[in-house]
């Protein structure tokens, strides 16, 4: 079955106070819904899309800048993430096919910028050339898999490592977490399912590069971004944007250096 979507925000839905709408996500017959968060207004659109384990208000220190930048944001919970429902027969291909439809029903045109993070970045690619933004940025993404991962062993995996995300042991393990990172963090790992995760994992491998003319912005080192991978990108005509020291999600440890790396976007 082709993963099919529909919003039920319309265009010109008003927004709540402080600029922010959220659209409701549920299975329909023909596919799924994916849930949007959305802030600000007008005509120059940005797609967020998150991390592994992550969700929309993983962004939540980033969305008020673009916002500020003039950009109207749409912040998604990929499947089996955030409100979206779950799908225990995802690939990166239909996490894809979930993005392009639900940002083609919320837009009439390209979105100006497409920002993905790590499992975000490879879906992101992967959707790129339908999705057609005037710029993708990814951060700290793999952009191949071999797959084949055993679903029941990666799925328990998966739990553990969920298990792990309460606020409490997340202020333990990521000192550079503000309280607000805890606390929202926290809370996409309750939404998490590992199942809809290790169907990923199970699923058939591929590679899923970024084009010429994006931007990957890496820790560095990183563990996602090697030094050999991101030579090459950039002998391909791809932009990458070094961030030392940074943890793998750029933004939480190193707010100021991520905004700085990307004046294509938010000056």
């Amino acid at each position: 079955m082709t993963i099919g979507v529909s919003v039920s925000v319309e265009m010109g839905a008003p927004l709540s106070e402080g600029g922010f709408r959220r659209s409701e996500a549920s299975c329909l017959d023909d596919g799924m819904r994916l849930h949007v968060d959305e802030h600000g207004v007008g005509p120059k659109v940005c797609v967020l899309v998150h991390g592994m384990m992550g969700s929309a208000e993983s962004w939540w220190r980033v969305t008020p800048e673009l916002v500020e930048a003039g950009y109207r944001v749409l912040a998604l919970d990929l499947p089996g993430h955030g409100r979206s429902d779950r799908d225990r027969s995802l690939t990166v291909e239909r996490a894809a096919d979930s993005v392009v439809e639900t940002i083609g029903e919320l837009t009439t045109h390209a979105p100006a910028v497409a920002i993905g993070h790590s499992f975000g970045g490879a879906v992101l690619a992967a959707a790129a050339s339908r999705l057609r933004a005037q710029l993708a940025v990814y951060v700290d993404a793999p952009f191949a898999s071999r797959g084949g991962y055993d679903f029941a062993e990666t799925a328990e995996e998966y739990e553990l490592d969920r298990q792990q995300r309460t606020a409490v042991k997340l202020r333990e393990s990521r000192p550079h977490y503000s309280e607000h990172d805890c606390e929202v963090e926290a809370t996409a790992a309750e939404r998490f399912d590992p199942f809809t995760a290790a169907a990923v994992a199970s699923a058939n491998g591929g590679v899923w590069e970024p084009a010429a003319g994006s931007i990957v912005v890496r820790a560095d080192p990183s563990d996602y971004v090697s030094d050999s991978d991101a030579a090459a990108f950039q002998e391909r005509g791809v932009s990458v944007r070094n961030i030392p020291g940074a943890a793998h999600s750029v933004w939480y440890s190193n707010f100021d250096q991520f905004i700085a790396a990307l004046p294509e976007v938010f000056q």
